[in-house]
């Protein structure tokens, strides 16, 4: 389980993050002494596990300082003041280059905060530095780039520590950061979070939002727009809250962004979870299957009206669906993006395509059209369970790259990951908080919501953390 929190400069980085914010509101830590407790701990164990790929030791320092200079005059600070954070790769900040993990953009300086980033530093937060990422978050499910190599789990390096955002996942879970900022299209901040011991929240569509003209000046495709939402990595879920609560909103840089309350109206009685551990019948491994059983009986306990059910809406045909849509949208820069990822980089993508060639522009359309449908049918059934309690990856975590190496691999893992990447097919909201170990490895599941509704969410997982613990912050195994 987590280590104490201890005294001194030295312990604060493994305070959450809602906590190390207080005590520099309260002036009982200066944000620059939180700021450089967490440079050591980076200089500590950075080295071994490489997951903070540039770190922004003097702007961190500055704005520490600018923080406490604010502090000092009177002046009201925001509810994550000094708390530091990472980014992940594909994130711009300011003044630092975006890379996607690839030599070819070592150049790509950002000329901007991307949206999320500006929300968290306009809350006090402060970004330590960028996070590794798979190179173009396309070489595969490990968090391997080819400009910086691999990131190792820290519960055991021969485990991928998940992805996309694994960079953040390991910081966040070995104390470098208090936050993580990571992305997600189909588990890219829930698998890492499952795989590290940490929370993650995946937010609803058009909750968060953003602005994903990143490389050039124009959008990407409706499903790269709908899929792709930022989303935040903490370990606590109190301090997920935090970070939603900060990253919510409109703007006019992103007219998809909903102006919905951060807080729905309570639930008559007791809240209904439909619980699958085995969704769309694929197989689960035990250690899932238990760590679904004890967050279900955590919910129990909490007053939650907690039922079986025999499966979650049209899986197959949705997952069908996905790949038919991206594959599509994607497949016409194939040729050119996959000179940007290296060795043995392509493989990933690759396979999928082979495996699911582009449809034509009639059946794309029709695809929309089933894609609405899918979406009904979720609404619909969270519209009887307002959550749904299922796996994050239906595995343990596995050996790095297990999704490149051949067919079979890459269809184990697509497999493993099935509840994420419908859900995020479906747009709903999902919370990954973990429920413990597992033979030396943290178990975790996910508690996905009625679109809008992350506060169902984060309510539940706090119900199942308050019962099963916490595993993070943690010193790397051998």
């Amino acid at each position: 389980m987590a280590s104490g929190t201890g005294s001194g400069a030295a312990a604060l980085w493994r305070l959450p993050a809602t906590e190390q914010a207080a005590a520099v509101r309260r002036g009982e830590v200066t944000a620059a002494e939180l700021v450089d407790s967490h440079l050591e701990r980076v200089a500590g164990v950075n080295p071994r596990l490489n997951a903070v790929t540039r770190l922004l030791a003097e702007r961190a320092r500055e704005a520490a300082a600018a923080t406490d200079r604010r502090r000092a005059a009177g002046e009201r600070l925001g509810p994550l003041a000094g708390v530091p954070f990472t980014v992940k790769e594909c994130t711009p900040i300011e003044g630092v280059p975006t890379t996607f993990g690839t030599p070819r953009f070592r150049e790509l300086v950002a000329r901007a905060d991307a949206l999320p980033v500006a929300r968290l530093r306009a809350a006090g937060a402060i970004p330590i530095g960028h996070s590794n990422m798979p190179t173009l978050i396309l070489a595969g499910m490990h968090t391997r780039s080819e400009l910086y190599g691999d990131t190792a789990n820290p519960w055991d390096p021969g485990r991928t520590p998940g992805g996309s955002s694994g960079g953040d996942g390991v910081a966040v879970a070995t104390g470098m950061a208090a936050l993580g900022l990571g992305n997600d299209s189909g588990g890219s901040v829930r698998i890492p979070a499952s795989f590290c011991g940490v929370a993650a929240l995946n937010p609803t569509t058009g909750r968060f939002p953003a602005d994903q003209r990143v490389i050039g000046p124009d959008d990407p495709g409706p499903a790269s727009q709908a899929l792709v939402k930022d989303g935040p990595l903490a370990r606590r879920v109190a301090d997920l809250r935090a970070a939603y609560e900060v990253l919510a909103g409109t703007d006019p840089r992103d007219p998809r962004a909903v102006p919905a309350p951060l807080y729905g109206e309570p639930l008559p009685g007791p809240v209904r979870v439909a619980v699958v551990a085995d969704p769309g019948g694929h197989g689960v491994h035990p250690a899932v299957r238990s760590a679904v059983e004890a967050a279900a009986g955590a919910l129990r306990d909490a007053g939650y009206e907690v039922r079986e059910v025999a499966d979650v809406p049209r899986l197959d045909e949705a997952l069908e669906v996905y790949a038919k849509l991206t594959v599509t949208e994607f497949a016409p820069s194939w040729p050119v993006v996959r000179t940007l990822l290296g060795e043995g980089g392509d493989r990933y993508v690759g396979g999928a395509i082979e495996r699911t060639p582009p449809v034509s522009a009639a059946e794309l359309v029709a695809l929309t059209g089933t894609w609405a449908s899918i979406r009904r049918s979720w609404a619909q059934f969270l519209d009887t369970y307002p959550l749904l309690l299922g796996p994050v990856f239906t595995e343990p975590p596995v050996e790095p790259g297990l999704e490149s190496r051949d067919e079979a691999g890459r269809e184990r893992v697509a497999t493993a990951m099935r509840l994420c990447t419908v859900t995020s097919f479906a747009g709903v909201p999902a919370v990954a908080v973990p429920t413990g170990t597992a033979d030396g490895l943290p178990t975790g599941v996910q508690l996905v919501g009625r679109a809008f509704r992350e506060d169902l969410c984060l309510a539940a997982a706090q119900a199942v953390e308050d019962r099963l613990g916490t595993l993070a912050p943690i010193d790397p195994r051998p």
